[in-house]
Protein backbone atom coordinates (compact mmCIF):
# COMPACT_ATOMS: atom_id res chain seq x y z
CA UNK A 1 0.00 0.00 0.00
CA UNK A 2 1.50 3.33 -1.03
CA UNK A 3 1.51 5.98 1.67
CA UNK A 4 1.46 9.61 0.71
CA UNK A 5 3.60 12.00 2.70
CA UNK A 6 1.95 13.02 5.94
CA UNK A 7 -0.55 10.16 5.88
CA UNK A 8 -1.04 7.57 8.55
CA UNK A 9 0.75 4.38 7.56
CA UNK A 10 -0.77 0.92 7.57
CA UNK A 11 0.77 -2.51 7.62
CA UNK A 12 -0.93 -5.76 6.69
CA UNK A 13 -1.53 -8.07 9.61
CA UNK A 14 -3.41 -11.15 8.56
CA UNK A 15 -6.64 -9.88 6.98
CA UNK A 16 -6.59 -6.51 8.70
CA UNK A 17 -4.69 -3.32 8.18
CA UNK A 18 -2.61 -2.28 11.16
CA UNK A 19 -2.59 1.47 11.71
CA UNK A 20 0.93 2.85 11.83
CA UNK A 21 2.60 6.16 12.66
CA UNK A 22 2.34 9.16 10.35
CA UNK A 23 5.04 8.93 7.69
CA UNK A 24 7.09 11.76 6.11
CA UNK A 25 5.53 14.23 8.54
CA UNK A 26 8.66 15.90 9.91
CA UNK A 27 11.20 18.01 8.06
CA UNK A 28 14.80 18.44 9.10
CA UNK A 29 14.20 21.42 11.47
CA UNK A 30 11.62 19.42 13.45
CA UNK A 31 13.88 16.38 13.74
CA UNK A 32 16.80 18.57 14.80
CA UNK A 33 14.59 20.29 17.39
CA UNK A 34 13.77 16.91 18.96
CA UNK A 35 17.41 16.19 19.82
CA UNK A 36 18.21 19.75 20.86
CA UNK A 37 15.19 19.84 23.17
CA UNK A 38 16.22 16.62 24.95
CA UNK A 39 19.80 17.90 25.38
CA UNK A 40 18.16 21.13 26.61
CA UNK A 41 20.91 23.75 26.35
CA UNK A 42 18.73 26.09 28.42
CA UNK A 43 18.82 23.62 31.33
CA UNK A 44 22.62 23.69 31.28
CA UNK A 45 22.81 27.46 31.12
CA UNK A 46 20.39 28.09 33.99
CA UNK A 47 21.33 25.29 36.37
CA UNK A 48 24.29 23.07 35.48
CA UNK A 49 27.22 25.29 34.47
CA UNK A 50 27.85 26.27 38.13
CA UNK A 51 28.28 22.57 38.91
CA UNK A 52 30.94 22.21 36.20
CA UNK A 53 32.64 25.39 37.45
CA UNK A 54 32.90 24.01 41.00
CA UNK A 55 35.32 21.41 39.60
CA UNK A 56 36.91 22.97 36.51
CA UNK A 57 37.01 26.64 37.54
CA UNK A 58 38.50 28.72 34.74
CA UNK A 59 38.51 25.64 32.52
CA UNK A 60 34.71 25.24 32.45
CA UNK A 61 34.48 26.17 28.77
CA UNK A 62 37.19 23.63 27.93
CA UNK A 63 35.42 20.88 29.91
CA UNK A 64 32.35 21.35 27.73
CA UNK A 65 34.50 21.28 24.61
CA UNK A 66 36.11 18.01 25.75
CA UNK A 67 32.69 16.52 26.51
CA UNK A 68 31.37 17.45 23.08
CA UNK A 69 34.36 15.98 21.23
CA UNK A 70 34.22 12.78 23.29
CA UNK A 71 30.54 12.19 22.50
CA UNK A 72 31.15 12.82 18.80
CA UNK A 73 32.74 9.37 18.64
CA UNK A 74 29.46 7.87 19.88
CA UNK A 75 27.64 9.84 17.18
CA UNK A 76 29.97 8.41 14.52
CA UNK A 77 29.02 4.90 15.68
CA UNK A 78 25.30 5.70 15.86
CA UNK A 79 25.24 7.22 12.39
CA UNK A 80 26.52 4.00 10.84
CA UNK A 81 22.96 2.81 11.43
CA UNK A 82 21.10 6.10 10.89
CA UNK A 83 22.51 6.45 7.36
CA UNK A 84 21.26 2.99 6.41
CA UNK A 85 17.85 2.56 8.08
CA UNK A 86 15.13 4.41 9.94
CA UNK A 87 12.30 3.17 12.13
CA UNK A 88 10.38 4.16 15.27
CA UNK A 89 12.49 3.63 18.39
CA UNK A 90 15.61 3.44 16.27
CA UNK A 91 18.23 3.01 19.01
CA UNK A 92 16.39 -0.15 20.05
CA UNK A 93 16.26 -1.45 16.48
CA UNK A 94 19.82 -0.36 15.69
CA UNK A 95 21.31 -2.26 18.61
CA UNK A 96 19.22 -5.30 17.74
CA UNK A 97 20.62 -5.30 14.20
CA UNK A 98 24.18 -5.26 15.47
CA UNK A 99 24.09 -7.40 18.62
CA UNK A 100 20.84 -9.32 18.33
CA UNK A 101 17.28 -8.81 19.53
CA UNK A 102 18.14 -9.45 23.18
CA UNK A 103 20.67 -6.61 23.26
CA UNK A 104 18.19 -4.43 21.38
CA UNK A 105 15.54 -5.00 24.04
CA UNK A 106 18.05 -4.05 26.73
CA UNK A 107 18.90 -0.87 24.82
CA UNK A 108 15.22 0.01 24.56
CA UNK A 109 14.75 -0.77 28.24
CA UNK A 110 17.58 1.61 29.21
CA UNK A 111 16.29 4.43 27.01
CA UNK A 112 12.79 4.11 28.44
CA UNK A 113 14.40 4.72 31.83
CA UNK A 114 16.50 7.64 30.55
CA UNK A 115 13.75 9.54 28.76
CA UNK A 116 11.43 8.95 31.70
CA UNK A 117 13.76 10.51 34.26
CA UNK A 118 14.87 13.34 31.98
CA UNK A 119 11.16 14.03 31.50
CA UNK A 120 10.73 14.04 35.29
CA UNK A 121 13.63 16.51 35.53
CA UNK A 122 11.77 18.64 32.98
CA UNK A 123 8.63 18.64 35.15
CA UNK A 124 10.72 19.61 38.19
CA UNK A 125 12.51 22.36 36.27
CA UNK A 126 9.15 23.67 35.04
CA UNK A 127 7.94 23.89 38.64
CA UNK A 128 11.15 25.61 39.79
CA UNK A 129 10.95 28.33 37.16
CA UNK A 130 7.19 28.76 37.42
CA UNK A 131 7.83 29.73 41.04
CA UNK A 132 10.69 32.05 39.99
CA UNK A 133 8.54 33.61 37.28
CA UNK A 134 5.69 34.32 39.70
CA UNK A 135 8.18 35.70 42.22
CA UNK A 136 9.64 38.04 39.57
CA UNK A 137 6.10 39.27 38.91
CA UNK A 138 5.71 40.07 42.60
CA UNK A 139 3.58 37.11 43.66
CA UNK A 140 4.28 36.31 47.35
CA UNK A 141 2.08 33.26 47.92
CA UNK A 142 3.00 29.59 47.94
CA UNK A 143 1.72 27.17 45.30
CA UNK A 144 2.23 23.43 45.55
CA UNK A 145 4.72 22.14 42.93
CA UNK A 146 2.24 19.33 42.20
CA UNK A 147 0.02 21.85 40.42
CA UNK A 148 2.90 22.83 38.13
CA UNK A 149 3.74 19.16 37.54
CA UNK A 150 0.13 18.55 36.54
CA UNK A 151 -0.08 21.55 34.18
CA UNK A 152 3.10 20.56 32.34
CA UNK A 153 2.35 16.82 32.21
CA UNK A 154 -1.23 17.31 31.00
CA UNK A 155 -0.21 19.79 28.30
CA UNK A 156 2.63 17.49 27.16
CA UNK A 157 0.27 14.52 26.98
CA UNK A 158 -2.33 16.39 24.96
CA UNK A 159 0.12 17.78 22.41
CA UNK A 160 2.00 14.47 22.02
CA UNK A 161 -1.30 12.58 21.72
CA UNK A 162 -2.70 14.87 19.02
CA UNK A 163 0.06 15.32 16.44
CA UNK A 164 3.81 14.79 16.20
CA UNK A 165 4.02 17.76 13.82
CA UNK A 166 2.43 20.04 16.40
CA UNK A 167 4.77 18.63 19.07
CA UNK A 168 7.84 19.28 16.97
CA UNK A 169 6.74 22.79 15.96
CA UNK A 170 6.12 23.77 19.58
CA UNK A 171 9.43 22.23 20.63
CA UNK A 172 11.30 24.13 17.91
CA UNK A 173 9.69 27.49 18.72
CA UNK A 174 9.95 27.25 22.51
CA UNK A 175 13.58 26.10 22.66
CA UNK A 176 14.53 28.64 19.98
CA UNK A 177 12.99 31.52 21.94
CA UNK A 178 14.68 30.37 25.13
CA UNK A 179 18.14 30.15 23.56
CA UNK A 180 17.66 33.52 21.83
CA UNK A 181 16.79 35.19 25.15
CA UNK A 182 19.88 33.71 26.81
CA UNK A 183 22.14 34.80 23.93
CA UNK A 184 20.85 38.37 24.20
CA UNK A 185 21.77 38.43 27.88
CA UNK A 186 25.16 36.90 27.05
CA UNK A 187 25.76 39.67 24.52
CA UNK A 188 25.00 42.29 27.15
CA UNK A 189 27.49 40.65 29.53
CA UNK A 190 30.29 40.43 26.97
CA UNK A 191 29.96 43.82 25.32
CA UNK A 192 28.66 46.14 28.06
CA UNK A 193 32.23 47.31 28.77
CA UNK A 194 33.62 46.85 25.29
CA UNK A 195 35.28 43.77 23.89
CA UNK A 196 37.46 42.08 26.54
CA UNK A 197 39.34 38.81 26.58
CA UNK A 198 39.21 36.89 29.86
CA UNK A 199 42.87 35.93 30.11
CA UNK A 200 42.26 33.80 33.23
CA UNK A 201 40.01 31.50 31.25
CA UNK A 202 42.11 31.48 28.10
CA UNK A 203 45.23 30.60 30.10
CA UNK A 204 43.31 28.05 32.25
CA UNK A 205 44.54 29.73 35.44
CA UNK A 206 44.53 27.34 38.40
CA UNK A 207 42.94 24.47 36.48
CA UNK A 208 43.96 20.96 37.62
CA UNK A 209 43.64 17.65 35.81
CA UNK A 210 41.57 16.05 38.59
CA UNK A 211 39.09 18.90 38.71
CA UNK A 212 38.85 18.97 34.94
CA UNK A 213 38.11 15.24 34.76
CA UNK A 214 35.29 15.60 37.29
CA UNK A 215 33.86 18.54 35.35
CA UNK A 216 33.93 16.58 32.08
CA UNK A 217 31.67 13.99 33.72
CA UNK A 218 29.08 16.68 34.48
CA UNK A 219 29.49 18.12 30.97
CA UNK A 220 28.92 14.77 29.28
CA UNK A 221 25.78 14.27 31.34
CA UNK A 222 24.66 17.74 30.15
CA UNK A 223 24.99 16.68 26.51
CA UNK A 224 23.17 13.33 26.46
CA UNK A 225 19.99 13.09 24.41
CA UNK A 226 21.40 13.85 20.95
CA UNK A 227 20.28 10.38 19.79
CA UNK A 228 16.58 11.09 20.38
CA UNK A 229 16.09 12.24 16.76
CA UNK A 230 16.47 8.58 15.77
CA UNK A 231 13.22 7.80 17.62
CA UNK A 232 11.38 9.83 14.98
CA UNK A 233 12.97 7.99 12.04
CA UNK A 234 9.68 6.42 11.00
CA UNK A 235 7.99 9.84 10.79
CA UNK A 236 10.77 11.97 9.28
CA UNK A 237 11.05 13.11 5.70
CA UNK A 238 14.11 11.66 3.97
CA UNK A 239 15.17 10.01 7.26
CA UNK A 240 18.36 8.42 5.96
CA UNK A 241 19.73 11.92 5.40
CA UNK A 242 17.91 14.10 7.94
CA UNK A 243 18.20 11.88 11.02
CA UNK A 244 22.01 11.43 10.99
CA UNK A 245 22.42 15.15 10.22
CA UNK A 246 20.16 16.03 13.15
CA UNK A 247 22.07 13.75 15.52
CA UNK A 248 25.42 15.23 14.55
CA UNK A 249 24.38 18.88 14.38
CA UNK A 250 22.37 18.78 17.61
CA UNK A 251 25.49 17.73 19.53
CA UNK A 252 27.76 20.25 17.78
CA UNK A 253 25.32 23.18 18.13
CA UNK A 254 24.45 22.56 21.77
CA UNK A 255 28.05 21.71 22.64
CA UNK A 256 29.32 25.01 21.23
CA UNK A 257 26.48 26.86 22.97
CA UNK A 258 27.54 25.34 26.30
CA UNK A 259 31.21 26.19 25.65
CA UNK A 260 30.17 29.79 24.96
CA UNK A 261 27.83 30.07 27.97
CA UNK A 262 30.45 28.49 30.25
CA UNK A 263 32.84 31.25 29.23
CA UNK A 264 30.18 33.97 29.64
CA UNK A 265 28.99 32.87 33.09
CA UNK A 266 32.52 32.55 34.48
CA UNK A 267 33.48 35.94 32.99
CA UNK A 268 30.29 37.70 34.11
CA UNK A 269 30.34 36.55 37.74
CA UNK A 270 34.08 37.00 38.33
CA UNK A 271 33.74 39.96 40.66
CA UNK A 272 30.46 38.94 42.24
CA UNK A 273 30.56 38.30 45.98
CA UNK A 274 29.49 34.66 45.64
CA UNK A 275 31.53 32.25 43.46
CA UNK A 276 29.73 30.80 40.43
CA UNK A 277 29.83 27.30 41.91
CA UNK A 278 27.57 28.47 44.75
CA UNK A 279 25.07 30.40 42.60
CA UNK A 280 21.78 28.58 42.00
CA UNK A 281 20.37 30.99 39.39
CA UNK A 282 23.38 32.31 37.44
CA UNK A 283 21.44 34.04 34.67
CA UNK A 284 19.33 35.98 37.14
CA UNK A 285 22.52 37.03 38.93
CA UNK A 286 24.03 38.19 35.63
CA UNK A 287 20.90 40.22 34.93
CA UNK A 288 21.32 41.98 38.28
CA UNK A 289 25.06 42.56 37.91
CA UNK A 290 24.70 44.14 34.47
CA UNK A 291 21.70 46.28 35.45
CA UNK A 292 19.11 44.52 33.32
CA UNK A 293 17.05 43.08 36.16
CA UNK A 294 13.96 43.18 33.94
CA UNK A 295 15.58 40.21 32.16
CA UNK A 296 14.72 38.01 35.15
CA UNK A 297 11.13 37.76 33.98
CA UNK A 298 11.83 36.66 30.37
CA UNK A 299 14.68 34.39 31.55
CA UNK A 300 12.41 32.62 34.05
CA UNK A 301 9.64 32.41 31.44
CA UNK A 302 12.02 31.05 28.79
CA UNK A 303 13.47 28.52 31.22
CA UNK A 304 9.95 27.47 32.18
CA UNK A 305 8.86 26.86 28.60
CA UNK A 306 12.18 25.18 27.79
CA UNK A 307 11.66 22.65 30.57
CA UNK A 308 8.15 22.06 29.25
CA UNK A 309 9.67 21.45 25.82
CA UNK A 310 12.14 19.03 27.41
CA UNK A 311 9.38 16.92 28.97
CA UNK A 312 7.39 16.97 25.73
CA UNK A 313 10.38 15.76 23.70
CA UNK A 314 11.12 13.00 26.21
CA UNK A 315 7.50 11.88 26.13
CA UNK A 316 7.62 11.66 22.33
CA UNK A 317 10.96 9.83 22.29
CA UNK A 318 10.16 7.40 25.12
CA UNK A 319 6.77 6.49 23.68
CA UNK A 320 8.41 5.74 20.35
CA UNK A 321 10.78 3.32 22.05
CA UNK A 322 7.85 1.57 23.75
CA UNK A 323 5.79 1.48 20.54
CA UNK A 324 7.94 -0.95 18.48
CA UNK A 325 8.56 -3.07 21.57
CA UNK A 326 4.79 -3.39 21.87
CA UNK A 327 4.59 -4.26 18.18
CA UNK A 328 7.19 -6.97 18.72
CA UNK A 329 5.22 -8.25 21.77
CA UNK A 330 8.05 -7.54 24.20
CA UNK A 331 5.44 -5.38 25.94
CA UNK A 332 1.65 -5.84 25.85
CA UNK A 333 0.31 -5.54 22.32
CA UNK A 334 -1.82 -2.46 23.11
CA UNK A 335 1.36 -0.41 23.64
CA UNK A 336 2.19 -1.02 19.97
CA UNK A 337 -1.03 0.59 18.72
CA UNK A 338 -1.19 3.89 16.83
CA UNK A 339 -4.13 6.30 16.81
CA UNK A 340 -6.28 5.84 13.69
CA UNK A 341 -6.58 9.59 13.05
CA UNK A 342 -3.58 11.20 14.69
CA UNK A 343 -0.98 8.63 13.71
CA UNK A 344 0.61 8.80 17.16
CA UNK A 345 1.44 5.94 19.58
CA UNK A 346 -1.38 7.17 21.81
CA UNK A 347 -1.48 4.23 24.24
CA UNK A 348 2.29 4.34 24.87
CA UNK A 349 2.12 8.13 25.23
CA UNK A 350 -0.71 7.94 27.78
CA UNK A 351 0.97 5.28 29.92
CA UNK A 352 4.35 6.98 29.78
CA UNK A 353 2.91 10.40 30.65
CA UNK A 354 1.06 8.96 33.65
CA UNK A 355 4.25 7.40 35.04
CA UNK A 356 6.26 10.55 34.31
CA UNK A 357 3.75 12.58 36.31
CA UNK A 358 3.43 10.09 39.19
CA UNK A 359 7.17 9.97 40.00
CA UNK A 360 7.68 13.65 40.96
CA UNK A 361 4.31 13.72 42.75
CA UNK A 362 5.46 10.89 45.03
CA UNK A 363 8.96 12.34 45.49
CA UNK A 364 7.59 15.78 46.32
CA UNK A 365 6.12 14.31 49.51
CA UNK A 366 9.64 13.83 50.89
CA UNK A 367 11.78 16.40 49.05
CA UNK A 368 11.63 19.49 46.82
CA UNK A 369 11.70 20.17 43.04
CA UNK A 370 15.39 21.20 43.06
CA UNK A 371 16.43 17.86 44.56
CA UNK A 372 14.04 15.98 42.27
CA UNK A 373 15.60 17.75 39.28
CA UNK A 374 19.17 16.80 40.25
CA UNK A 375 18.40 13.22 41.25
CA UNK A 376 16.28 12.52 38.16
CA UNK A 377 19.00 13.82 35.85
CA UNK A 378 21.62 11.67 37.56
CA UNK A 379 19.46 8.55 37.37
CA UNK A 380 18.78 9.15 33.67
CA UNK A 381 22.50 9.42 32.91
CA UNK A 382 23.12 5.75 33.73
CA UNK A 383 20.62 4.66 31.11
CA UNK A 384 22.17 6.86 28.46
CA UNK A 385 25.67 5.54 29.21
CA UNK A 386 24.48 1.95 28.92
CA UNK A 387 22.68 2.63 25.62
CA UNK A 388 25.71 4.47 24.23
CA UNK A 389 28.04 1.60 25.13
CA UNK A 390 25.68 -0.84 23.39
CA UNK A 391 25.36 1.22 20.20
CA UNK A 392 29.12 1.82 20.04
CA UNK A 393 29.82 -1.92 20.21
CA UNK A 394 26.91 -2.75 17.90
CA UNK A 395 28.22 -0.54 15.08
CA UNK A 396 31.29 -2.62 14.09
CA UNK A 397 29.32 -5.85 14.62
CA UNK A 398 26.64 -4.55 12.26
CA UNK A 399 29.19 -3.46 9.66
CA UNK A 400 30.96 -6.83 9.92
CA UNK A 401 27.67 -8.61 9.13
CA UNK A 402 27.35 -6.41 6.04
CA UNK A 403 31.02 -7.00 5.15
CA UNK A 404 31.64 -3.27 5.31
CA UNK A 405 33.83 -3.15 8.42
CA UNK A 406 37.01 -1.09 8.12
CA UNK A 407 39.85 -0.46 10.51
CA UNK A 408 38.76 3.09 11.25
CA UNK A 409 35.35 1.81 12.41
CA UNK A 410 37.06 -0.33 15.05
CA UNK A 411 39.25 2.60 16.13
CA UNK A 412 36.19 4.87 16.49
CA UNK A 413 34.42 2.25 18.61
CA UNK A 414 37.43 1.80 20.89
CA UNK A 415 37.77 5.58 21.34
CA UNK A 416 34.02 5.93 21.98
CA UNK A 417 34.09 3.23 24.67
CA UNK A 418 37.16 4.77 26.32
CA UNK A 419 35.44 8.16 26.36
CA UNK A 420 32.31 6.64 27.90
CA UNK A 421 34.44 5.11 30.66
CA UNK A 422 35.23 8.63 31.90
CA UNK A 423 31.69 9.42 33.14
CA UNK A 424 31.12 5.78 34.10
CA UNK A 425 34.11 5.70 36.45
CA UNK A 426 33.28 9.21 37.61
CA UNK A 427 29.88 7.96 38.79
CA UNK A 428 31.56 5.64 41.29
CA UNK A 429 34.84 7.38 42.19
CA UNK A 430 35.21 9.50 44.14
CA UNK A 431 32.26 8.02 46.01
CA UNK A 432 29.40 10.56 45.79
CA UNK A 433 27.34 11.48 48.87
CA UNK A 434 24.18 9.64 49.87
CA UNK A 435 21.77 9.00 48.21
CA UNK A 436 23.62 9.54 44.92
CA UNK A 437 26.03 6.72 45.84
CA UNK A 438 23.21 4.14 45.62
CA UNK A 439 21.82 5.36 42.28
CA UNK A 440 24.00 2.99 40.19
CA UNK A 441 22.63 0.05 42.17
CA UNK A 442 19.05 1.27 41.70
CA UNK A 443 19.69 1.33 37.95
CA UNK A 444 21.30 -2.14 38.14
CA UNK A 445 18.16 -3.45 39.87
CA UNK A 446 16.03 -1.91 37.10
CA UNK A 447 18.16 -3.67 34.48
CA UNK A 448 17.80 -6.94 36.38
CA UNK A 449 14.02 -6.54 36.22
CA UNK A 450 14.34 -5.97 32.47
CA UNK A 451 16.42 -9.12 32.10
CA UNK A 452 13.88 -11.13 34.09
CA UNK A 453 11.04 -9.74 31.97
CA UNK A 454 12.86 -10.65 28.75
CA UNK A 455 13.46 -14.17 30.06
CA UNK A 456 9.78 -14.63 30.91
CA UNK A 457 8.63 -13.26 27.54
CA UNK A 458 11.06 -15.44 25.58
CA UNK A 459 9.88 -18.52 27.51
CA UNK A 460 6.22 -17.77 26.91
CA UNK A 461 6.71 -16.89 23.25
CA UNK A 462 9.22 -19.25 21.74
CA UNK A 463 11.08 -17.73 18.84
CA UNK A 464 10.14 -14.12 19.66
CA UNK A 465 13.75 -12.92 19.42
CA UNK A 466 14.30 -14.64 16.09
CA UNK A 467 11.03 -13.12 14.87
CA UNK A 468 12.15 -9.63 15.87
CA UNK A 469 15.44 -10.05 14.01
CA UNK A 470 13.65 -11.32 10.90
CA UNK A 471 11.25 -8.36 10.91
CA UNK A 472 14.09 -5.87 11.41
CA UNK A 473 16.01 -7.44 8.53
CA UNK A 474 12.97 -7.11 6.28
CA UNK A 475 12.62 -3.44 7.25
CA UNK A 476 16.32 -2.89 6.60
CA UNK A 477 15.99 -4.26 3.07
CA UNK A 478 13.18 -1.81 2.36
CA UNK A 479 15.33 1.06 3.56
CA UNK A 480 18.26 -0.17 1.47
CA UNK A 481 16.11 0.12 -1.65
CA UNK A 482 15.00 3.60 -0.55
CA UNK A 483 18.60 4.68 -0.01
CA UNK A 484 19.66 3.34 -3.41
CA UNK A 485 16.77 5.18 -5.06
CA UNK A 486 17.68 8.41 -3.26
CA UNK A 487 21.32 8.08 -4.35
CA UNK A 488 20.21 7.59 -7.97
CA UNK A 489 18.03 10.72 -7.77
CA UNK A 490 20.92 12.71 -6.25
CA UNK A 491 23.26 11.60 -9.03
CA UNK A 492 20.68 12.53 -11.64
CA UNK A 493 20.21 15.96 -10.07
CA UNK A 494 23.98 16.52 -9.97
CA UNK A 495 24.36 15.53 -13.61
CA UNK A 496 21.56 17.94 -14.65
CA UNK A 497 23.19 20.73 -12.65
Amino acid sequence: MAIAPGETGTAKTGTQDKIGLRTSALGFPAVLAQSIAVISPTMTAVLIIPLAFSNAGEGTWLAYLFGTVMLLFVVFCLNQFARRSAAPGAMYTYTARGLGAGAGVFSGWTLIWSYLFIGVAGLAGFAIFCAQFLSALGFKGTISPVLFFAISALACWYIAYKDIRLSSLITLVLEGLSVLCILILAGIVLFSHGIQIDTAQVSLKGVGIHGMSLAVVACIFSLVGFESATALGGEAKNPLRNVPRAVLLSLIITGLFMVFMGYVEVFGTRHYGTPLGSITAPLNVLASIYHVSFFKIPISLCAMISFFSLSLSCLNAGARIIYPMGEHLVFPRHLGRAHATNGTPHVAISVYAAIMFAIPVVLEMVTNPVTIFGDAGTLAAFGFLCAYFLISVAAPAYLAKRRELKGRNVVITVVACLCLLVPTVGSFYPVPPYPTDIFPYIFAAYMAVGGAWLFVVSRRQRGILAGIEAELEQTLQVHEHEREAAEILDLAAESEA
